[in-house]
């Protein structure tokens, strides 16, 4: 075996090199692309957070920890068959079908992502959700349509990913144009 003679002093300095350059090329993205309102950090563009008021966008469901703990990413490892996850993905179908009896679920709005801590949705997980965000917010269903139209984006390069919609920008949205009651 050859040793290369870096103690951990040099590893050190390397990792603070490292650090360093990231915030001075890249200071959003080595900060966690944190998003503010008012001055406060409100969360993070890349790391997914809950929402249960009736009058916002829902995530998708988390693994990871107790919902979108960073500390705990990763998928669930349960097997599609598994009982606790058919239990959990039940009880989440029940209560859509109650918001939206008649529309299809989108499945992104029942499974969790690999990471556990996706911070979007699909077109159609937010086009389901647009007549109870409308109704609680007393708003028509195509002003909410067309905030959720501003938040969509396509493919990266036009073919990579999935079209996808960042819920917190959304929901951050629409408390600037119409404010919950």
């Amino acid at each position: 075996m050859v040793h290369l003679g870096y103690d951990s002093n040099v590893r050190h300095s390397i990792s603070l090199a490292v650090t360093g350059l990231a915030q001075v090329l890249f200071p959003k993205r080595a900060n966690g692309q944190l998003i503010e309102k008012n001055g406060k950090a409100v969360g993070s563009r890349i790391i997914g957070q809950t929402f249960t008021q009736a009058g916002y966008f829902h995530s998708r469901p988390s693994n990871a920890g107790t919902g979108y703990d960073a500390t705990a990413s990763s998928g669930s490892n349960l097997a599609p068959t598994n009982k606790n996850l058919l239990e959990r993905v039940k009880g989440d179908v029940e209560k859509l079908r109650a918001e939206n009896p008649t529309a299809l679920i989108p499945v992104d709005l029942v499974t969790a992502s690999g990471s556990g801590l996706d911070p979007e949705i699909s077109p159609a997980g937010a086009e389901f959700q647009i007549p109870r965000v409308a109704r609680e917010r007393a708003m028509k269903d195509e002003d909410v349509r067309t905030l959720v139209e501003k938040h969509s984006k396509g493919r990266d390069l036009g073919f990579l990913g999935e079209p996808r919609i960042n819920v917190l920008e959304l929901n951050l949205d629409l408390d600037s144009v119409h404010p919950l009651r």
